[in-house]
């Protein structure tokens, strides 16, 4: 009975966690276009689920920001997705959807890895929220220039900001707004996953009392 609650909790977390990516999304607050990319805050709620949940729950919610990236890349709502789509739909499909559950499932592993050497759970939780935005530009950025990188929409990028090889291109096109991005990351989803472990810590913390019992009867 206490693992069936326990999976329903988990499951219902997960679910909320969702369900606030889908929301930033649609309110504007998880996506905002800068050029041919977005600037994205969709890897907060993906870093806090991945370190509170477990690696299985990041790999999730970042199939849950793929798909939402993928509607954007059919649509034609994202610049650079949306040509990247008209060259291979299956290798874009891989980009925004393999690469983000990749992630999602990567921030877990590392940050069991930082927790196990954080004995006190501190810097632990910055360190994993800043890995979300940074491997997400990673695998994003690095699977475009294995795949995409000769087709003619990103040779086009790469004339117009003058880049010399495929990292000085990454560099180049991320530029300021992976940095914004990793600030923002890294600061929010190191105070809200920090905060929330320790809630759940002090609520499992506090003793149950226990019933005074009646003196004997002599």
């Amino acid at each position: 009975m206490q693992t069936k609650k326990m999976d329903v909790r988990l499951l219902a977390q997960l679910a909320l966690l969702a369900a606030i990516e889908i929301v930033m999304k649609l309110v504007g607050l998880g996506s905002v276009p800068v050029g041919p990319l977005y600037m994205s805050f969709l890897t907060v709620p993906i870093a806090v689920g991945a370190m509170l949940l477990g690696p299985a729950a990041g790999a999730v919610l970042g199939g849950v920001f793929g798909l939402v990236s993928m509607k954007d890349a059919i649509t034609g709502a994202s610049v650079m997705t949306g040509a990247l789509f008209q060259v291979s739909p299956v290798h874009t499909f891989v980009l925004c959807v393999v690469m983000r559950v990749l992630m999602g499932w990567c921030v877990g592993l590392l940050f069991q890895g930082l927790r196990r050497l954080d004995k006190k759970g501190g810097w632990s939780y910055f360190l994993g929220a800043l890995s979300a935005p940074l491997l997400n530009t990673l695998f994003f950025m690095g699977y475009i220039v294995l795949v995409f990188y000769q087709c003619d929409f990103i040779q086009n990028l790469v004339a117009t900001n003058g880049a010399a090889n495929p990292l000085m291109f990454v560099v180049l096109l991320v530029g300021v707004q992976g940095l914004i991005e990793a600030v923002v990351c890294c600061a929010a989803g190191g105070v809200i996953t920090k905060a929330v472990a320790s809630f759940f810590r002090a609520r499992v913390a506090v003793p149950t009392a226990k019933p005074v019992e009646a003196p004997a009867q002599k």
